[in-house]
């Protein structure tokens, strides 16, 4: 079945008219001016009359919408002038991977050389060698250390750096734009369009 379109109305904007159509339809028991739905139109009667008057009905919501579409284009190019994030370089990488490495190394070495140097020492606490594996021991325990507080570091500043952006809230003026063109159409376009198409099918007794 062809629909006609308004010329101002756009295509992304064509499901919300079907969508405040079809609310229309299933809260008319509310509307004491639809109560004729169901007798002498059918609710699917009814949407396709709707549908196929889409250019006469959104008329009466013209200037609402000329206003929304207006505010939502600035928003959109607001929107796209932000300039991106940057992206973590190459360098960035190394220094991470460094940093992550540093304690690992540097940690399995105090072990080992804690290891030999206080076994030496228990064995033969005269030999000079195990006191030097010993301090080299424990200075690589300090590198250990402060590496891993460089990495921890590292890691939250880049897990910062990283977090995704939260998406902007919607613009308070294009909220209110959306909302005064579906209040429009549907109060001045949509709803009188039905009782107009049901008081036109109703038999001449119930008119007089």
């Amino acid at each position: 079945m062809h629909m006609n379109v308004a010329p101002h109305l756009l295509t992304e904007d064509r499901a919300e008219y079907e969508r405040l159509l079809d609310d229309a339809l299933s809260t008319a028991h509310a509307r004491p001016e639809l109560a004729g739905i169901g007798t002498r139109l059918t609710v699917a009667q009814l949407r396709s009359m709707t549908m196929n008057a889409t250019a006469l009905v959104t008329t009466a919501a013209a200037s609402e919408y000329d206003h929304f579409v207006k505010v939502r284009e600035q928003n959109r190019a607001a929107l796209g002038a932000r300039p991106p994030r940057a992206e973590p370089g190459a360098g960035a990488g190394v220094v991470a991977i460094v940093n992550v490495m540093v304690p690992v190394l540097a940690g399995t070495a105090a072990a080992i050389f804690l290891l030999v140097g206080g076994v030496l020492h228990a064995l033969a606490p005269s030999v000079v060698f195990g006191g030097t594996l010993l301090t080299a021991g424990l200075v690589f325990a300090a590198l250990a250390a402060a590496g891993l507080l460089s990495a921890g570091v590292g890691l939250l500043v880049t897990a910062l750096r990283n977090a995704p952006a939260e998406a902007p809230p919607l613009d308070d003026e294009l909220t209110r734009a959306r909302e005064a063109w579906r209040h429009a159409l549907l109060e001045r376009g949509i709803v009188p369009f039905l009782r107009d198409a049901l008081a036109a099918a109703a038999p001449p007794d119930a008119l007089g």
